[in-house]
């Protein structure tokens, strides 16, 4: 996670994760943990992170407690942005791939340029080299010259940009659907398997069609 605005996107993301049986490193930078304390209320401290990050994913986007109650947190591990020595900074520790949900425009600068300033930086540096699927889910608006930039730069080094955009056809009636939506879209675009939004199915396929 980065400091961009939409830390429900990344509570959806991790909760698909979770439910798709995936084993999760998750890496919240300084700037998103300003950003989820203004967006939630919650802070996330590194030594009550389990409790914090429970109480988080329990919520659903409208702030209401309990609405998703008893995951199970087992398969997180936490790495705090600071630790460069952490197990994602080497290419050689096991991961599948990386997601950076919301993806802020200093983030995403700082992945294309390879300046590693952080761990989560130098964790999508080490996806990148590695050659495994890296989705960046960009949250700004509109976006300028230098930062389409980035962005062109991250997509020929093989990411996929997902931007935080919902799509309105699968029939969204609460701010949740819109949310679960996009992190759908992400996890569409890592290869998980999820039933967060009614696909497409074409005009004579009648439409949406929940999977």
């Amino acid at each position: 996670m980065s400091g961009a605005s939409g830390t429900p996107y990344a509570a959806a993301v991790l909760r698909g994760l979770l439910d798709a049986g995936e084993s999760v490193d998750l890496v919240v930078s300084r700037a998103s943990r300003l950003t989820l304390l203004d967006e939630t209320g919650i802070s996330f401290r590194d030594g009550h992170w389990q409790d914090d990050l429970r109480t988080w994913l329990a919520r659903g986007a409208d702030g209401k407690p309990g609405t998703f109650d008893g995951l199970d947190l087992t398969d997180v591990r936490h790495w705090g942005a600071g630790d460069l020595a952490a197990g994602p900074s080497s290419g050689s520790y096991p991961a599948k791939g990386m997601l950076i949900v919301p993806a802020s425009t200093a983030c995403v600068a700082g992945v294309a340029l390879g300046l590693s300033k952080d761990l989560l930086q130098r964790a999508a540096s080490v996806t990148l080299k590695e050659r495994r699927p890296l989705v960046v889910t960009v949250r700004e608006a509109p976006l300028d010259g230098q930062i389409l930039r980035h962005l062109v730069t991250l997509d020929d080094a093989g990411a996929a940009v997902v931007p935080a955009s919902p799509a309105f056809y699968a029939g969204a009636t609460h701010i949740q659907d819109l949310v679960d939506f996009v992190a759908g879209r992400v996890l569409d675009a890592a290869g998980v398997p999820h039933g967060l939004y009614r696909r497409w199915q074409g005009e004579l396929g009648g439409g949406c069609r929940a999977t």
